[in-house]
């Protein structure tokens, strides 16, 4: 038997289990900067509509309640600015990585198809296309690829790992060229609310796709505006004829949102409030980080939104992980996402208020 996992890549994060032990070594104990998980509290609202939705005996549907689709497409509207979208515009997923990982197997691509992502990419990018056997490709303007074969091309703004954010002319471009040549846009869009130096904004923007979904989707997730990373919560909006073809496959495989789920994200879409209340304690989280690393040599780029600073001391990042290993904060070196960033490190601002002050007192 053929195994499938010869075609993956060694997963990354094997091999940093070494420095992470390092970093436990430290006599205050580890600050772990690396994966970016939520560590805050689930908020209350939420919690609350999970446990009330506890006594959920049948089986959910793929494509949610009709609550669920009410508030994903009402949340696309208020928060992306997103005009006239239907449920059949919306589709929620267990958890956006499962999304990424899948969606060129559910699509149908494999050998011949070309599956193109940013130079500097979250590696599921990467996953997905060889799951499937399709050809990945990197780059640093999509338009300036060759389209023939081309038949999925991600965006990622904000980015992980960088936080760049593509503006609206230039997320324009890329819509226009990619319609040109017949080519399905999807856009990671999963830090769109954490904009710090930047306003990111939608591929279903009016200003951006025209009024028009033909031919893109977005990606959303509640994972790092919520916290609630835990309760794999997602969904993607745009393109109805995609979304149908995705919703018929996704039937077959039972890929469904666990119903108390659904009704968790129905509430947490509904509520700006904790968002807001979670932004700054992110944005203090960051601004400590960003002003401990500079001072201690360190050189930020981009970072402008997400939950990372990408950051560098000019050296192989290797380097710089041990280095900060040494002093107990563990980060995640910049060639997980590709050759280009093999001498940065991403250093991610998702750890408790004590543990980021004990790591700003170390690099003081």
């Amino acid at each position: 038997m053929s195994a499938v996992s010869s075609r993956l890549p060694v997963f990354p994060w094997d091999k940093l289990e070494p420095y992470k032990k390092t970093a436990l070594a430290h006599p205050d104990g580890i600050v772990d900067l690396s994966v970016g998980t939520p560590v805050d509290p689930v908020p209350a609202l939420i919690q609350e509509a999970l446990v009330a939705a506890a006594d959920s005996p049948g089986y959910p549907t793929v494509w949610g309640t009709k609550e669920l689709r009410d508030a994903l497409t009402d949340w696309c509207e208020r928060r992306l600015g997103a005009v006239d979208l239907a449920h059949e515009n919306v589709l929620p997923v267990v958890g956006s990585k499962e999304l990424v990982a899948w969606l060129p197997t559910q699509l149908g691509l494999g050998a011949g198809d070309r599956v193109a992502y940013p130079r500097l990419a979250y590696p599921t990018y990467e996953v997905g296309a060889r799951l499937c056997g399709a050809e990945a490709v990197v780059y640093d303007d999509p338009t300036e690829l060759d389209p023939a074969g081309l038949r999925l091309l991600w965006l990622n703004s904000p980015s992980n790992p960088t936080g760049k954010v593509l503006g609206k002319d230039e997320l324009t471009r890329i819509v226009a060229w990619a319609r040109e040549h017949g080519i399905l846009v999807f856009s990671d869009e999963c830090y769109l609310e954490l904009g710090w130096e930047a306003d990111p904004v939608s591929v279903l923007h009016p200003d951006v796709c025209g009024g028009s979904y033909e031919g893109i989707v977005a990606v959303h997730s509640l994972s790092k505006r919520s916290n609630l990373a835990g309760y794999r919560a997602a969904f993607v909006a745009g393109d109805a004829a995609v979304l149908g073809e995705l919703l018929q496959i996704r039937k077959h495989g039972g890929m469904m949102t666990a119903a108390p789920v659904q009704a968790a994200t129905v509430a947490a879409l509904g509520d700006d409030a904790h968002v807001a209340e979670q932004r700054e304690r992110y944005a203090a989280r960051r601004a400590a980080l960003r002003a401990a690393l500079e001072a201690h040599g360190f050189r930020i780029e981009h970072s402008e939104a997400s939950l990372y600073l990408w950051a560098t001391r000019d050296e192989p990042c290797w380097e710089t992980v041990a280095y900060l290993a040494e002093k107990g904060v563990l980060v995640a070196p910049g060639d997980f996402y590709g050759e280009a960033g093999e001498r940065f490190v991403r250093v991610a601002f998702t750890a408790t208020d004590e543990r980021v002050e004990a790591a700003v007192k170390r690099l003081g």
